[in-house]
């Protein structure tokens, strides 16, 4: 199983507590995964949301396939994101009842069928942000002290 990673959503580690995270299928246009296997997508603010029982990712940017010509696709239209139901309504009710929030986190080729890790996210605060950074560097030091009295 060949997997190719397009895009990374840094930005969704340092803002957001990461709950959950699911794997979904996109519903692509044509000249759209032409354009993703060419790693032109900007996932960063990107978000999904629930719709008449279906989920959508919004806020992708995908650059329009330079070869389409004028039948390419629109860079930030909303796509359908393939779910169960049972995911679907899952999602739908975290979304609801507490209030989180659902982002992607990578964007990858599996087998040549693009697919995104979404994630339930919860929002840090900034006192919650520094905590994990002081957090990150005082294990940085540490290994860093092991490695020298190695």
């Amino acid at each position: 199983m060949a997997v190719k990673q397009v895009a990374v959503n840094k930005k969704a580690w340092h803002d957001y507590e990461v709950l959950k995270q699911v794997e979904a299928g996109l519903a692509l246009l044509g000249s759209e995964i032409k354009s993703i296997r060419e790693g032109r997508v900007q996932i960063r603010e990107a978000y999904a949301r629930p719709e008449d029982g279906e989920f959508w990712l919004i806020g992708a940017h995908i650059a329009q396939y330079a070869p389409a010509g004028s039948d390419s696709h629109e860079p930030t239209r909303k796509r359908k994101l393939l779910l169960h139901k049972s995911q679907i309504r899952e999602l739908s009710r975290a979304i609801l009842e507490q209030g989180l929030t659902v982002v992607p986190l990578r964007l990858y080729l599996k087998d040549g069928i693009a697919k995104v890790e979404i994630a339930l996210v919860r929002g840090k605060k900034r006192h919650d942000k520094r905590a994990a950074i002081a957090k990150r560097d005082a294990e940085r030091e540490m290994a860093r002290a092991v490695r020298h009295r190695q």
